[in-house]
């Protein structure tokens, strides 16, 4: 038997004021999936994603979440206050839930916060302030905050923006590592070439669900045009699609969605 989704979205539609957002997305997160949400800003991937964490609710349709869901949601780091007077451990710790009678984290919360830093390398770092960190290990304290939650979902916002190539691929094989322990996932990001096409699902998204499949299936030339609104050539590296701009021969068509 099928196991039922662990979050159901059926023709939701979403507006900020007459404006509409999205646009009766159908969208469903399964046990054990892994995609990432693709598309230009303004193509409201951060809205699902709100949706998906439930801090808004659409104006149309339906959203069902599994009745013993526990998820855990990884911001971007560029809006991280990185002079906030913490060290790795207690900004660990700080992801226990709010509602304590007391606020001192026991012995037992202490050693599992050991064993997450260790699970994510760096156990070494848990008494160093996080503005002493690097971009990945930055990235890894924020995991290790979402882990100690033990979740069956995790939602991650542009995961390696602002990261270098060296960390983006530390990143992307730590995330494929929790995904093989059974741990569904779902990120946003722009990063065609560094991130998407080394997913094994994606869901182009501009307003509307484009195509969702994967990477060969969703990075081909007249979907990524409808998501991006240019005209793009698909290449072939290493068994894997590579994007690049199309020459000055191949202009967006007329009426193209604009980026």
């Amino acid at each position: 038997m099928t196991a039922a989704p662990l979050v159901d979205l059926r023709d939701v539609t979403f507006a900020y004021g007459t404006t509409p957002v999205l646009n009766h997305v159908s969208f469903s997160v399964n046990p054990g999936q892994f995609t990432g949400i693709v598309g230009p800003s303004g193509s409201g991937k951060t809205t699902l994603m709100r949706l998906l964490l439930g801090t808004i609710k659409p104006v149309h349709g339906t959203i069902t979440r599994a009745s013993d869901l526990a998820f855990s949601y990884v911001p971007q780091l560029e809006t991280v206050n990185w002079n906030f007077p913490v060290t790795v451990a207690e900004c660990v710790l700080m992801s226990r839930p709010a509602k304590r009678l007391n606020p001192r984290p026991t012995a037992q919360e202490r050693r599992e916060v050991d064993e997450v830093l260790d699970r994510l390398g760096i156990a070494d770092l848990s008494q160093r302030h996080i503005r002493e960190l690097s971009g990945g290990q930055q990235q890894r304290m924020f995991l290790a905050r979402a882990l100690l939650r033990s979740p069956s979902l995790l939602l991650l916002d542009e995961p390696t923006s602002g990261v270098d190539v060296q960390t983006r691929h530390e990143v992307l094989h730590l995330l494929d590592d929790l995904n093989k322990d059974g741990l569904a996932i779902v990120l946003t990001t722009h990063d065609l070439n560094g991130m998407a096409a080394h997913l094994p699902d994606l869901v182009a998204l501009n307003r509307r669900v484009i195509a969702q499949g994967a990477p060969r299936e969703v990075m081909v030339p007249d979907v990524l045009e409808a998501v991006f609104g240019a005209r793009m050539e698909i290449l072939q590296h290493l068994g894997m699609p590579l994007v690049v701009d199309a020459g000055p021969e191949l202009e967006p068509r007329s009426g193209a969605m604009s980026a």
